[in-house]
């Protein structure tokens, strides 16, 4: 038992559990910076030369869309 820590695990088990929390995080890290990029690339969240002022003009034309839909 002197062998065991608070989390029950011996430095064995405790070193492959290190292992795999380490390799999953680093595999999770890898594809948030892929979706991240991806984003950026089809929509990016920092505005351009013309500021939101596209971003606005999109809207109201889908806006316009969407209420002729309706009536």
């Amino acid at each position: 038992m002197a062998d065991k820590s608070l989390s029950g695990l011996n430095e064995a088990e405790a070193k492959e559990f290190h292992g795999l929390f380490m390799t999953g995080f680093i595999i999770f890290t890898v594809i948030a910076i892929i979706a991240h990029f991806l984003v950026w690339q089809w929509r990016p969240w920092l505005p351009g030369v013309n500021g939101y002022s596209m971003l606005l003009d999109g809207v109201k034309t889908y806006a316009g869309v969407a209420t002729s839909l309706l009536a």
